[in-house]
């Protein structure tokens, strides 16, 4: 088991940020899944709710993902609810520092208006849950063709919610070689099906 972040290969800018912010030692889920995420690779991880899985999938978006044309995503974070949308959102834009990726939280139960005008003017990475996700793309606001980083969270609730049959449909719209990370607290059922 890893010591530091350093030595799991995350770059010395965040490593950085994370230690401004007192997080110097790496969680298990984060030892785990990091070297194989930095370098390119798919990964599945089993991890509840609180384990430190947004820093396991967030360090590898931030360091990996390039810049976006407008409405052209390059990464998309797929959650259950807007209330971690929201907190994903906040942890990634921390981690990206003023220099890093760009990101945007879709999720329902707000206007459409300020996450359109977002998409406009490009962002790098955006963070949503299924259903706002798809109107926005049947709307026409943005493409997935350009998305080569997905990470999908929480998948067993997901799959609690009914939004796996969403989910496959929004997979198929991003790129085929695309890097793959999926969280969830059980990988049995419906979401080993997604995994395979």
């Amino acid at each position: 088991m890893s010591s530091s972040f350093s030595a799991l290969g995350v770059p010395a800018g965040v490593v950085d940020r994370l230690a401004a912010r007192g997080v110097t030692t790496p969680f298990p889920i984060q030892a785990a899944t990091l070297p194989d995420a930095l370098a390119g690779s798919d990964v599945c991880g089993r991890a509840p709710t609180g384990s430190g899985k947004t820093l396991a999938f967030g360090i590898p978006l931030v360091t990996r993902v390039e810049r976006a044309m407008p409405r052209r995503p390059r990464a998309l974070v797929l959650v259950p609810t807007r209330e971690l949308a929201s907190q994903v959102h906040t942890e990634l834009v921390a981690l990206a520092g003023p220099k890093g990726p760009s990101a945007l939280a879709v999720y329902g139960g707000v206007g459409f208006e300020k996450q359109i005008s977002a998409l406009r003017r490009g962002v790098d990475v955006v963070v949503a849950t299924p259903g706002r996700l798809a109107d926005l793309l049947s709307q026409r606001q943005l493409t997935l063709e350009d998305v080569g980083f997905v990470v999908i969270d929480e998948a067993d609730r997901m799959a609690d919610m009914g939004f796996l049959p969403e989910v496959r449909r929004l997979l198929d719209q991003v790129r085929s070689d695309r890097q793959t990370l999926l969280f969830s607290a059980t990988l049995d059922g419906d979401v080993d099906v997604l995994v395979r």
